[in-house]
């Protein structure tokens, strides 16, 4: 593949030849015999790899990559590619072979792997727009994510058939599908047509515009990224260990307390110069060995974000918040609402049946939905089934579907070295799975709440009815430290550095001291993925936040503190505010620190006594009878909108007598001009038997 048109290599040919040569590679994906298509989809992944044979560095193969995918992109490489895996995905024979198959290997999904590798390249690099992109490659873009988001592929979105691959493997009838790269191509192509938390912000502002709202308070992606971290409080250990200090007459020492962060912002620390009668030790704590255990990492370091790249333009102007709280507080809007609505029933009887026609803008997040309706109970499922089988808390088990298909060889290894290889490539396969199904969900759940309110709560109901909040928890139960500090990847086999760069001897040394980096990003952008998750499906449900309470979360939750990141740390606290109401007196009392912590990063609600425990929806309620009048509103609301039979025998009766008489009725012109003899021959002259009614009717 060195070699193309005349014996020249591919970076010596004018972009007409390049075009020729991507012709007949067009040409030959349409043969009949499997291997050659393979030999040929190869091709084609090495012109997206960026030809690294004839690049002499990193910068070289990145540049010839992104030339490349714009050039198979404008040629039609994509929907020839998807024809290609429908075929794959519709095999039924290799679908029963493989699960007739006792063990499944790498081999089993050779060519679904090289497809979805080619899309997974191209979705991603067209995505990231960049300085010195040219007129057509942006025009490219936004054709490409219409193309994408749109139902021009056999009637439905691309997502859409990603996620039945999805389906399909959790229901064991494709077991030998590559998960992981399915995950990943969807999530970014999800990120692509919809757009990602930078786009949600700026249409949650242009929303808000469109309907004369008031502008919002703060943008919370700058508030959340001013933020500094706190250290965490001292564990019942470290306090017994200053005490011994004290004694043997030593400089009195935290350990794992340093000048924290939040002092270069004249700020107090939540959890800073506090005596030993303050100290948070729950006894729930004391049923795991997690808060015992001393991670170095946890002595000195507060995690940082990476430095950032050379700015492209000028800096924007750095948020300077006054000194007090980050957050402007707010009013709950369902209290408003529950106020006028009460006011209006009991003075002027007015009730708002909420019926009639609206109009459905056909946004991404629209077509998604109306595409994922049919099936969305088994989307949901498939993805938390995949999240458990990932997790580095679940244990193997006999029934439990085998994410593995992708990444185990066919001959298991024989030395410690390749052991060892494998063993860093396993856990790395399970960490991106958690990545991508993370950012999927929780992408989703933020789209569907800013299209329609009731779809992200249908989704949110899924999610619930499927257990997700106990195994998110399940999640965050392991020692969080080492999961963010794991460091299950090998630098010198990443790519283009491994295709560049000669390659070194490994050994079990070098495997074993891993990267240089002190923290794994990808592990700590997985746990706030999944913190947002969490936080998104209890916010204001009483009877989800009563399962964090029946789940013990709180000492969970307080462990996760122990990670010196700010947004990691908010959402965490975020979590412990919504269920301090329910944890009782004594738990407020000998978690202050904690509570400071709560009112100095969180925002404040106008109404919420989080801290006191006082209010009316602290008391004990009919927490089912909560979750079956959202689905009795989420149903009026799909058959309300996207129920194709309204005019069927099974249309819903509206029995409100107000709601009835308040409806506008389309009467013939000429009634007005003839009601009252209307009424005379239908009404007045019509003899009526009142009696009748009190008589038996007949047998």
């Amino acid at each position: 593949q060195q070699f193309f048109a005349g014996g020249r290599r591919w970076t010596e040919l004018t972009v007409d030849e390049q075009r020729a040569y991507v012709m007949r590679l067009l040409d030959a994906l349409e043969v009949t015999d499997r291997d050659k298509r393979l030999k040929v989809a190869r091709a084609i992944l090495y012109l997206a790899q960026g030809v690294f044979d004839e690049c002499d560095t990193e910068g070289d193969v990145l540049h010839w990559s992104r030339h490349n995918i714009f050039l198979l992109y404008d040629m039609g490489i994509f929907t020839a590619l998807l024809e290609l895996l429908s075929m794959e995905i519709d095999n039924n024979q290799a679908c029963s072979s493989a699960v007739r198959k006792p063990a499944i290997s790498l081999a089993d999904s050779t060519e679904l792997r090289v497809l979805l590798s080619i899309m997974y390249l191209m979705v991603e690099t067209i995505r990231v727009q960049t300085e010195d992109d040219q007129p057509e490659w942006r025009a490219a873009r936004e054709a490409f994510k219409t193309e994408l988001g749109s139902p021009l592929y056999s009637g439905e979105p691309f997502a859409l058939l990603l996620f039945t691959m999805v389906t399909k493997f959790c229901s064991m009838n494709a077991p030998h599908f590559p998960m992981k790269k399915v995950l990943l191509l969807l999530w970014k192509t999800l990120l692509f047509t919809m757009g990602g938390f930078q786009e949600l912000q700026e249409m949650k502002v242009r929303s808000r515009e469109r309907l004369n709202l008031p502008p919002l308070p703060e943008d919370s992606i700058k508030v959340v990224q001013a933020m500094r971290a706190a250290s965490p409080p001292a564990s019942a250990m470290e306090l017994i260990e200053q005490q011994q200090q004290q004694k043997r007459g030593r400089r009195s020492r935290r350990p794992l307390v340093k000048q924290d962060s939040l002092d270069t912002y004249n700020e107090r620390d939540p959890f800073k110069n506090d005596d030993a009668r303050d100290e948070e030790d729950d006894p729930e704590d004391t049923d795991s060995g997690i808060e015992g255990e001393v991670d170095p990492l946890d002595r000195d370091v507060i995690i940082q974000p990476p430095p950032p790249p050379p700015p492209l333009k000028p800096p924007t102007e750095r948020v300077n918040f006054p000194k007090g709280l980050p957050w402007a507080p707010k009013v709950r809007e369902k209290d408003i609402e529950h106020f006028l609505e009460t006011s209006r029933n009991k003075f002027i009887a007015l009730i708002f049946a909420g019926k009639g026609e609206e109009e459905v803008e056909e946004t991404p997040a629209e077509i998604l939905y109306v595409g994922m309706l049919p099936n969305l109970s088994q989307y949901v499922i498939a993805l938390l089934k995949l999240l458990l089988a990932a997790a580095p808390t679940s244990k193997a088990k006999t029934d439990s579907i085998n994410i593995l298909a992708d990444v185990l060889p066919e001959e298991m290894p024989i030395t410690v070295l390749q052991s060892m290889k494998l063993g860093i490539d396993v856990n790395r396969h399970k960490e991106i799975i958690v990545k991508a199904i993370s950012a999927l969900l929780l992408l989703l759940l933020k789209h569907f709440k800013l299209n329609h309110i009731y779809q992200f709560e249908i989704v949110s109901q899924h999610l619930v009815f499927a257990n997700c909040i106990p195994l998110i928890l399940k999640f965050f139960n392991q020692n969080i430290m080492s999961y963010i500090s794991a460091k299950n990847s090998i630098c010198v086999l990443d790519f283009p550095h491994c295709v560049v760069h000669e390659m070194p001897e490994l050994t079990a040394e070098s495997l074993e001291a891993g990267d240089t980096n002190q923290f794994c990003w990808r592990n700590l952008f997985s746990c706030i993925n999944l913190l947002r998750i969490l936080n998104k499906l209890t916010k204001w449900k009483h009877s989800r936040t009563m399962m964090l309470v029946v789940f013990k979360s709180a000492p969970i939750l307080k462990r996760a503190l122990k990670v010196k990141q700010a947004m990691m740390q908010l959402y965490v606290l975020k979590l412990l505010k919504i269920q301090t109401k329910y944890l009782g007196r004594q738990w407020r009392k000998s978690n202050m620190k904690t509570m400071s912590a709560i009112y100095q990063k969180v925002r404040h609600r106008l109404n919420d006594d989080w801290a006191y425990g006082n209010d009316i929806d602290a008391r004990p309620w009919d927490f089912q009878a909560e979750e079956c009048a959202l689905r009795e509103s989420i149903e009026r609301f799909s058959s309300r909108r996207y129920d194709r039979n309204k005019n069927g025998d099974f249309t819903p009766v509206d029995n409100c007598l107000q709601s009835v008489l308040g409806q506008r009725v389309e009467l013939p012109e000429d009634f007005h001009y003839s009601y009252e003899m209307w009424l005379e021959r239908e009404v007045f002259s019509q003899p009526i038997q009142w009696e009748g009614l009190l008589q038996d009717p007949k047998p």
